[in-house]
């Protein structure tokens, strides 16, 4: 409501070609979902549609990515996760849900957990707000089953970093459907940690299928 509030007063210009009246405009936003990539989440090496490798042995069994953060793409997520641009969430949920194709009706989605710090400086949790669009989009159900177990932030991290932060900073309630998908939903990777033991969290509760979808992909110091 105060993003929206705001807009009135201060309008929103577009993050590509600065047209007044939105963060994206339709056609920046066509041309993200044009550029689309397919590409491994682990290794970033170019696959085919499933989004894996067959080099990386990882605990999910799909992935979807809607492109590399850069340009307008990271302009928005910018926005949204570091100037407090609450509303661009529909904007890069849309994104996702371009490139994700029709999912099973019982698929559960669910959100890779933001830090609790990182939900105080923002005022709202940036990955759960993207994660409840989706699954009202497509009228799916949306699960928060995975906690975070330690606080500790990635960034400026190196790999082995970030392995080893990850490996131990989740946790999840046992599941109670093992035979249904459940896609995770993370906004940006970099080495792939994050949503490998997010998704591996998941499989320890029971999930036997567990698919993932990330709006954006950075190499490592970008």
């Amino acid at each position: 409501m105060v993003d929206e509030l705001l807009s009135i007063a201060a309008p929103h210009y577009c993050c590509g070609c600065g047209v007044i009246g939105c963060m994206i405009c339709p056609n920046c936003k066509n041309n993200i979902i044009n550029e689309t990539e397919t590409i491994c989440l682990s290794c970033h090496r170019p696959t085919a549609t499933t989004g894996l490798c067959s080099n990386c042995r990882v605990p999910y069994s799909r992935a979807w990515l809607v492109g590399r953060r850069s340009g307008i793409l990271q302009r928005l997520i910018g926005d949204y996760k570091f100037q407090r641009m609450r509303s661009a969430y529909k904007d890069l949920a849309d994104l996702l849900l371009s490139v994700l194709p029709d999912l099973p009706p019982n698929t559960i989605i669910v959100p890779v957990p933001t830090i609790p710090g990182h939900i105080r400086e923002r005022g709202y949790d940036h990955t759960l707000l993207i994660t409840r669009y989706i699954a009202k989009s497509r009228g799916l159900e949306c699960k928060q089953l995975l906690q975070r177990v330690t606080n500790t932030k990635q960034r400026q991290s190196s790999a082995r970093q970030r392995e080893a932060q990850a490996r131990t900073a989740f946790a999840s309630d046992l599941v109670t459907n093992r035979n249904c998908p459940y896609l995770l939903i993370d906004d940006v990777v970099t080495t792939g940690t994050t949503i490998k033991y997010a998704a591996r969290a998941l499989k320890k509760a029971g999930a036997k299928n567990v698919w993932v979808a990330v709006i954006a992909y950075q190499a490592l110091g970008e």
